[in-house]
C-alpha cells in the first residue's frame, strides 16, 4: 500500500494482512460515494469554496460516512473539520469523537495545522487558528507512566513551519515541509491501544 511504501506505520495495528484499512479518511475526503454512483471530492470542493465564497459557513469535510462505517478498519476518530475565513485569515475547527490524548491528539493537531497552512497557501489567505474539540478524551492505563514523564518535562521553544508552495494542494511532497527550530526531548515510546 502507499502507506507502507512511504514508511508510514501508524495504522499497522488496524490494517488487514494486505495493509488495507477500508474506506477510511482518504476515501471519504476525496471520493465520498453517492447513491447514483458518482463520487464527491470534498477537499477540492473546500478549495473551490475558499476561492469563490471564502466566508461560507458550509465549508466542512466529513469522514463519518454512516453507510460505510462497517467497512472501515477503524471508525474515524477525527471525523469532521470546518474551514472559515475572517479578516483574510483561514481558521480550521476539528472535531474528534475519540481522542487518545497521549499518542493520537498531538499527531492530529500537527497534521491539521499543516493542512490549514496548505489550504491557506493555496488560496492566498493568511493562517488563522486551529481550534480542536474533543469528545471522549482519554489517557489509556498503559500510557500513565509516559504521560507523567511528559508532564515533568520543561517546555521548549516552539518550532516554526516553513512550507514551500506547491503547484496545487495535491502536489505537496515531504521535501516541501520544514519544521525549523524543532528541539524535542527524547522520544517517549508507548504501545497504541486498539
Amino acid at each position: 500500500t502507499w502507506l507502507q511504501d512511504n514508511n508510514i506505520r501508524i495504522w499497522n495495528e488496524w490494517a488487514d494482512e494486505d495493509g488495507e484499512l477500508g474506506p477510511v479518511y482518504g476515501v471519504q475526503w476525496r471520493s465520498w460515494p453517492t447513491p447514483d454512483g458518482r463520487h464527491i471530492d470534498q477537499i477540492s470542493e473546500s478549495l473551490r469554496l475558499l476561492r469563490e465564497d471564502p466566508e461560507s459557513r458550509r465549508n466542512l469535510v466529513s469522514a463519518w460516512n454512516v453507510s460505510e462505517l462497517d467497512k472501515m478498519a477503524l471508525m474515524p476518530c477525527h471525523l469532521l473539520f470546518q474551514l472559515y475565513v475572517a479578516e483574510g485569515r483561514l481558521s480550521m475547527q476539528v472535531y474528534q469523537r475519540s481522542a487518545d490524548m497521549f499518542l493520537g491528539v498531538p499527531f492530529n493537531i500537527a497534521s491539521y495545522s499543516l493542512l490549514t497552512h496548505m489550504f491557506a497557501q493555496q488560496t492566498g489567505l493568511k493562517v488563522g487558528e486551529l481550534i480542536w474539540t474533543g469528545g471522549d478524551c482519554h489517557i489509556y492505563n498503559n500510557h500513565i507512566e509516559q504521560v507523567k514523564e511528559q508532564l515533568s518535562r520543561e517546555v521548549r521553544p516552539y518550532p516554526t513551519l516553513e512550507l514551500t508552495k506547491a503547484p496545487s494542494l495535491f502536489d505537496y511532497d515531504f521535501d516541501d515541509i520544514a519544521v525549523v527550530g524543532y528541539d524535542p526531548h527524547p522520544a517517549i515510546t508507548a504501545k497504541v491501544s486498539v
